[in-house]
């Protein structure tokens, strides 16, 4: 019975994310929010809650989720009823940080990168008479 509620739960949260990103668009005309992408919604098991993440361009992070905190109230009742639920879940805006974590480890390892490469361009022209001569040594070593 329970992975019968999970995946009730994981369709309504899908619905939930079209309907809210949606209604967002059209309801919530606040020119600070800027542009606001619904990332993901996860729901109780219950459908009571719903966590809705998302991300934000273009406009100040903490004015969002005022904004979005804000609207939840006024977005629930339309949302419930565009999925036809009786008891609409309450809506909880979450910024979503996987974006912002991966757009800085993507930064770091683009830093290492440079780094380890600017390290090799310099090392290879210091120690390019170094490596021939070892590289004759072995050979004559073998010979």
């Amino acid at each position: 019975m329970a992975n019968k509620s999970f995946s009730r739960s994981q369709r309504v949260a899908q619905q939930l994310q079209r309907a809210l990103s949606e209604l967002i668009r059209r309801e919530v005309r606040d020119p600070r929010l800027g542009m606001v992408t619904l990332t993901e919604v996860r729901m109780a098991s219950d459908l009571s809650y719903a966590r809705v993440f998302y991300s934000t361009l273009g406009g100040d992070e903490f004015k969002a989720q005022d904004i979005l905190d804000a609207a939840a109230d006024l977005l629930r009742g339309p949302a419930g009823r565009a999925l036809g639920l009786r008891h609409s879940p309450e809506l909880r805006f979450v910024q979503d940080e996987l974006i912002r974590s991966g757009a800085r480890m993507s930064a770091l390892i683009s830093q290492a990168v440079r780094d380890d490469a600017s390290r090799h361009v310099s090392g290879a022209a210091d120690d390019s008479g170094e490596d021939a001569n070892d590289d004759r040594a072995a050979d004559s070593k073998h010979s």
